[in-house]
């Protein structure tokens, strides 16, 4: 089978991300990574999971890169940026998105229970609203519900 080339031009920083992710698992929380891209391509914000570690209800990896990309940009405007994270953005960080004015939204696992990014809400698609980033699902998929569901499998065990 053909492969996507868009796709696979998110794969290292899926990669990245799944290596945030990963060390959310490690760290206790809900293994979900995030990386922000400039329009070149490098990487000016990362984040993942941390609202256990915080106490912070917004602690989204989606939400800690943006604001750190951010912080680096000087700006709140994220225009010709790239998120990319590890589990389908929920309503929260789907609205973040728009907000910031991200070009696109790269996801891998498909969240059926809390996705906004297409599964149970399209908040980024919606056509009442004055910013629409592009979307670009399931890079990574398979590995990215791997992590999530190795994590819920353990804490099951407990």
């Amino acid at each position: 089978m053909a492969r996507d080339p868009v796709i696979e031009g998110f794969v290292p920083a899926m990669e990245r991300a799944l290596d945030e992710a990963r060390q959310a698992f490690d760290e206790g929380e809900i293994p979900v990574g995030a990386v922000v891209l400039d329009a070149s391509g490098e990487i000016i914000g990362t984040g993942r999971n941390e609202r256990e570690r915080s106490a912070d209800p917004t602690g989204h990896a989606e939400i800690v890169a943006m604001r750190r990309a951010a912080a680096s940009l000087g700006e709140w405007r994220l225009s010709g940026c790239t998120l990319v994270v590890t589990l389908e953005p929920c309503t929260m960080c789907a609205g973040a998105s728009v907000q910031a004015r991200l070009d696109r939204v790269v996801y891998g696992a498909v969240d059926p229970k809390a996705g906004a990014v297409g599964s149970l809400w399209d908040v980024v698609r919606d056509r009442r609203l004055n910013h629409r980033p592009e979307v670009i699902a399931e890079v990574m998929a398979d590995e990215c519900a791997a992590l999530l569901i190795e994590f819920f499998a353990h804490r099951r065990v407990r």
